[in-house]
């Protein structure tokens, strides 16, 4: 929505809400170096971020944050925040969390219902039952979660005023929501708590064990607990809230032109009317197009219809089964030192910019099939090169033979960027000898 990424603006607009500890982040084992930049790079420091090696829905990844909360000695109330929201009211939206909170404390589970502004079919429904006596604001008891209605049925919905949009937030104790969920799906817990007591910690990571979290059930935190529970409540929330789980979602909020079009970056458009346009890197032209949804990253171009933009997923399975680059590894790829984009590549050869943290080193490291060629662009940099040490400031360089054992390092107090020239019969990130690491991977 704006220069931050969703996920900083998840944690950023938690500002200003009163006795909020470090945030916890659950993620994906392949985004930890990009999820642990973006929290750098806005000036929060992460509690811890939990590693799930495969995807299992959101109930299991809940219990393994709130596992790794009670772990760490806490058992305070905690909130639980989707990284794909926008919330335009940050006012409304800290008044209602500091009514849920007075629930969670006494031992309910809260989920927060959407005041629905229309008969919306994208998203699924919470019923109210009974007022929950708050001094501080609303509060009912949960009658029942219903899934995306028909148009017919939502407006019925609207009609009655009993039900909201289910926004898959959530307050509760961690020990509250670990004791609901062994009562109701006992296996599940079971595998998450042998999983988790098998993790690792690496640096501010905690890796949960593969073989032992690959057997958990998958469900959603709706199925698994809050439909069954006697202890569920639901908060009216009404702070601007939209789930941009689409292109098309995120254009139904984005500003527009006088022809309908959001537009990011360089776009240049002609007789165009209600299309989403992102230009990541180059000029984007449209001529006499209508309700397209136009994405230019550095990985790829997408072009879809925005009624159809959902079936986005058929695309990256046919890269999988293609076993094609594009569904598993982006341009630009984060490090626990900082990043590299690969600009260009060919048969034999291959060119990356690498940005270095200040301070930051990466491992000390051997390749058997290509050489290297460093040309620094900005800041110093001080380089293993063999037996040598040496350092290296702006347009100065260094070459690495194939087989020599090398290291770049930052000493400076600014980013070190570099260009990296590699040539070779195999130029794959898997001819890597690693033989001492900050990070833990030699």
């Amino acid at each position: 929505m704006g220069d931050n990424t969703m996920l900083q603006d998840t944690v950023l607009r938690l500002d200003g809400i009163a006795n909020l500890s470090s945030p916890w982040v659950i993620c994906n084992e392949n985004h930890r170096f990009m999820v642990a930049e973006q929290l750098r790079a806005c000036d929060r420091q992460p509690a811890g971020i939990v590693l799930e090696p495969v995807g299992r829905n959101t109930a299991p990844a809940i219990a393994l944050a709130a596992l790794a909360i009670l772990a760490s000695g806490d058992d305070s109330v905690v909130l639980v925040l989707p990284a794909d929201h926008d919330i335009q009211d940050l006012t409304a939206f800290h008044a209602t969390v500091s009514v849920a909170e007075a629930q969670a404390e006494a031992g309910r589970l809260v989920t927060f219902g959407v005041v629905p502004t229309a008969p919306e079919t994208g998203y699924g429904y919470i019923r109210r039952s009974q007022p929950v006596d708050n001094p501080l604001g609303e509060v009912f008891q949960v009658m029942q979660f219903v899934e995306k209605p028909t148009v017919d049925v939502a407006e019925r919905y609207i009609g009655t005023g009993e039900y909201y949009w289910n926004s898959g937030m959530f307050m509760f104790k961690p020990s509250r929501y670990i004791e609901e969920l062994e009562k109701f799906n006992p296996e599940m817990v079971a595998v998450c708590r042998e999983a988790f007591a098998k993790a690792e910690v690496d640096l501010d990571f905690t890796r949960i064990d593969r073989a032992s979290f690959e057997a958990c059930p998958d469900d959603s935190i709706d199925y698994a607990v809050m439909e069954k529970t006697d202890s569920a409540v639901v908060v009216p929330l009404s702070a601007e809230w939209s789930d941009l789980g689409s292109w098309s979602a995120l254009w139904d909020v984005s500003d527009k032109d006088k022809h309908g079009n959001t537009t990011r970056g360089d776009v240049i458009t002609y007789e165009t009317n209600n299309c989403y346009i992102q230009a990541d890197r180059k000029l984007i032209a449209t001529v006499g197009v209508d309700d397209l949804v136009i994405v230019d990253t550095d990985d790829a171009l997408m072009v879809a219809s925005k009624d159809q933009v959902q079936d986005v997923k058929a695309i990256v399975g046919e890269l999988k089964s293609q076993q094609r680059s594009e569904a598993s590894t982006h341009r630009k790829v984060y490090r626990p030192w900082g990043y590299y984009d690969s600009i260009d590549f060919g048969e034999r050869f291959q060119v990356k910019r690498i940005v270095v943290r200040p301070g930051a080193e990466l491992s000390l490291q051997m390749h058997h099939h290509r050489a290297e060629h460093w040309v620094v662009v900005s800041g110093t940099a001080v380089v293993v090169n063999g037996d040598n040490e040496i350092m290296l400031t702006e347009n100065q360089s260094t070459y690495i033979p194939i087989g020599q054992k090398h290291q770049l390092k930052n000493p400076g107090a600014i980013a070190l960027e570099l260009i990296e020239v590699q040539s070779g019969s195999y130029l794959g990130e898997d001819d890597i000898v690693r033989f001492k690491d900050l990070y833990g991977r030699a």
